[in-house]
């Protein structure tokens, strides 16, 4: 198959590399409908480890209904965001942080991917680790005594490179596979989920979970906001490298609704079943899934849970490592895109190995400094969904030619409101984090949300998006 070539259609042809990488896809070529993005959405959040999210909302003295609306609308309203960016993938025809060249220039544009592509690792390497750790409880369950890293290191290789390698069958060979492999395995993994959240909510103290007073409708908009920012905030820059090859049939309407509710259902349900957890028992470890779920089950359903556990874990990562292939080509990396997705679980093989075996004391500093990257991935999304305002296409041959020559060169390769923008969010975030940590801002968590804001206000102040007019010759 050739660059200008779409996925090739049918079972027959899932085992085909897809060789596309950033170039923009003719809309000849853009054939998927939106049920397609209902699954990739549904699949990258069915897993069970969603459950600490209703946990923590709980933990604002929500009670159960509350956590639900809390959920609903979080859950719903972020990914709707990821359906509006998503957007931009259909107009343009071309990943996320390509299509992020025409709003900061072809050179300001490499501050932002570089961000996005330092967390996509480093989440990755998170999503390796955990799911080492899943196959060594497994393998605790099945042996009856402890399995750790350092005393079964063979069974922790295997598992990373197991978890690797699936990963690169799925996102390696391409869209159509991915698309595919997401919706068949949410029929398998969803349906182990759902044992699980059954026993759970069959045994339920409902009693307490119904007599639970309710919190103060300020401490729900905190929760809605504690569930965004986890959920469709962190996947906004992946919209469009998953909607690029929506039709242009497909109306803007129909693609933010799929997406809102293919990650809406599952996330709504697992937050309403960690919220039962979380009211009938408050002093439950939330930040240990892996050991602390599995003791509310019986025995026969922990290792069915932590398959699914792992399962679920996967069916993120493959939409991760998908994106980040993609965001490799946009900073400048001139190999097949197949190759780009192997750079990027070469990280995540180091990266594991070194927090599994090296230095697992320095994981939770770790897992703060790729949380900290939040806050300038925030300010890039306030910037480019003013953007899409006023752009609706976008210049296929200069959003490839990142010279003089392109219209998205602006001031020596960068657009200076946009820039500018950015940075005064990031400022204004940072400052919440490390000069105010005790505001009410910081302290509920709600430094996204004012990133979000002062980016948008900021570069809606300077004039937003230059109209199509102006970028396109």
């Amino acid at each position: 198959m050739t660059n200008q070539e779409a996925p090739a259609e049918g079972w027959r042809s899932l085992l085909e590399v897809e060789d596309r990488g950033i170039e923009p896809i003719p809309a000849e070529a853009q054939t998927s409908g939106p049920g397609e993005l209902f699954w990739i959405w549904f699949a990258g959040n069915i897993s069970i480890l969603g459950l600490p999210l209703g946990i923590w909302v709980v933990a604002g003295e929500l009670n159960f209904w509350q956590a639900l609306i809390a959920g609903f609308i979080g859950a719903v309203g972020s990914f709707a965001i990821v359906g509006i960016v998503s957007l931009s993938g259909q107009r343009g025809g071309a990943p996320t942080l390509t299509l992020s060249r025409a709003t900061f220039g072809t050179r300001g544009n490499y501050f932002p991917t570089a961000v996005a592509i330092l967390s996509r690792w480093g989440w990755e390497t998170v999503n390796t680790v955990t799911a080492a750790f899943a196959v060594l409880s497994i393998g605790t369950v099945v042996a009856g005594h402890d399995m750790t890293p350092r005393s079964h290191p063979w069974i922790v290789v295997i598992a990373v490179l197991l978890f690797l390698a699936l990963t690169m069958a799925v996102s390696g060979i391409g869209h159509q596979m991915l698309a595919a492999f997401q919706k068949w395995a949410t029929y398998v993994f969803g349906l182990l989920t759902l044992v699980v959240i059954a026993f759970i909510v069959a045994n339920a103290d409902w009693h307490t979970v119904l007599s639970a007073e309710a919190g103060s409708w300020s401490t729900v908009l905190l929760g809605i906001g504690v569930v965004a920012s986890g959920t469709g905030i962190a996947w906004a820059n992946s919209g469009a490298d998953l909607g690029r090859y929506q039709s242009r049939k497909t109306t803007p309407g129909s693609l933010v609704l799929t997406c809102a509710a293919g990650a809406g259902i599952p996330l709504v349900i697992m937050i309403g079943t960690g919220s039962l957890i979380g009211i009938t028992m408050p002093d439950f470890d939330a930040g240990n899934p892996l050991s602390s779920i599995p003791a509310l089950l019986p025995a026969w359903m922990s290792v069915p849970f932590l398959i699914s556990a792992f399962a679920g874990l996967l069916l993120s990562n493959n939409i991760s490592v998908y994106s980040s292939g993609l965001t490799l080509l946009t900073m400048g990396m001139k190999v097949r895109r197949i190759v780009a997705v192997a750079a990027d679980l070469f990280v995540s093989l180091v990266g594991s190995m070194v927090f599994l075996f090296l230095f697992e004391s320095f994981y939770d500093a770790f897992i703060g400094f790729i949380t900290l990257l939040a806050i300038p991935l925030t300010a890039w999304l306030g910037v480019f969904l003013v953007d899409m305002m006023k752009r609706t296409t976008y210049s296929a041959k200069d959003l490839t030619d990142i010279g003089p020559g392109s219209a998205y060169w602006y001031t020596n390769g960068f657009e200076v409101r946009a820039l500018t923008s950015w940075i005064v969010a990031i400022v204004v975030g940072f400052l919440f984090r490390f000069a105010l940590p005790d505001s009410f801002i910081a302290q509920q968590g709600l430094e996204w949300f004012v990133v979000l804001l002062v980016s948008a206000t900021c570069y809606f102040s300077l004039g937003g998006a230059k109209s199509n007019a102006e970028v396109q010759p």
